[in-house]
């Protein structure tokens, strides 16, 4: 029997999140602070008033120095929100709120925070297991950003980028749905990679 698509997504998020995990924490770290310093400078946050961040888990690259300056810098922070049924939100954070764990152990804002229309940010900055150099995007699974991107008008929609670590990059193009959205670019500790 054929492997079906969904076969092959699984073992390839198998295979892409073994490879995260297996960084040491100081090459977490690393990678961290090197995407930090690029990002701070990159041309497409410079002229980002509304920023969506996500917080890392599993591996993914940890994005608190970068939010750390964007706020400094006077950036409005979004944090998303997974909601009783599967839809994703994202709402204000700041810096100094307790976040409280969702069902998944991931923190978010805490009930109260202002809600963050789609179409007021200007960048969505999106985890992810792989991607490809045509800007395809192999997420968890459960389609959370995908669900929530297909809901904002296509044209006003904020610029998607990915973070990861370069070990996360696929050289052969990844499976994809008809749901799927493309990623703008992605950043790794290497730099920037184009998107779409």
């Amino acid at each position: 029997m054929a492997p079906t698509d969904h076969d092959q997504r699984q073992a390839l998020r198998r295979q892409f999140r073994a490879k995260r995990r297996a960084l040491s924490a100081q090459q977490q770290q690393d990678h961290a602070q090197a995407i930090a310093r690029w990002a701070r400078g990159a041309p497409e946050l410079q002229n980002a008033a509304c920023i969506g961040l996500y917080m890392a888990s599993d591996g993914e690259v940890d994005v608190a120095a970068l939010a750390q300056a964007l706020d400094e810098k006077g950036r409005l922070l979004a944090l998303p929100v997974v909601g009783e049924g599967s839809e994703m939100d994202f709402y204000r954070y700041e810096r100094e709120q307790p976040l409280a764990a969702n069902r998944f152990g991931i923190p978010e804002p805490p009930a109260g925070a202002a809600l963050v229309d789609g179409e007021s940010l200007d960048v969505l900055l999106v985890p992810l297991v792989a991607f490809d150099d045509q800007g395809a995007r192999l997420g968890m699974g459960a389609g959370f950003y995908d669900r929530y991107l297909a809901r904002i008008d296509a044209t006003r929609r904020p610029m998607t980028i990915g973070v990861a670590h370069e070990i996360q990059h696929a050289h052969s193009p990844l499976p994809t749905a008809h749901w799927d959205v493309p990623l703008d670019g992605v950043i790794t500790e290497q730099g920037w990679h184009p998107g779409r």
